[in-house]
């Protein structure tokens, strides 16, 4: 009887645990050379666009590579916090109270 208690419990526990996290098999791409590769089988008209040369810099002193995953990074987060704006901005603009907003309270 403990038995199967025991094994009714280690098997309740294990449902909580963190499933393993799956093995990626997209590789990141951080070089010039890559970043055109990619460009190129995106969009085969533009391919590669950069207007500032962003992709030869090295800020802050670190690699190409680092600066590369820096600005993707930063494209993402505030890719991220223009579509929360626009959302902010759809719901303000037809979402009205029930009762008339003055300044008055």
């Amino acid at each position: 009887m403990k038995f199967f208690l025991f094994a009714s419990l280690f098997a309740a526990a294990s449902a909580f645990t963190a499933p393993s996290a799956p093995k990626s098999s997209m590789a990141l791409h951080e070089t010039k050379a890559d970043l055109e590769k990619i460009a190129s089988a995106s969009n085969p008209i533009v391919k590669f666009y950069d207007p500032l040369s962003l992709a030869d810099a090295e800020f802050w002193g670190d690699s190409n590579e680092a600066t590369i995953g820096f600005l993707r990074h930063a494209e993402i987060k505030h890719g991220r916090v223009a579509m929360f704006a626009f959302v902010g901005y759809c719901v303000q603009s037809n979402v009205h109270w029930p009762w008339p907003m003055t300044t008055s309270g």
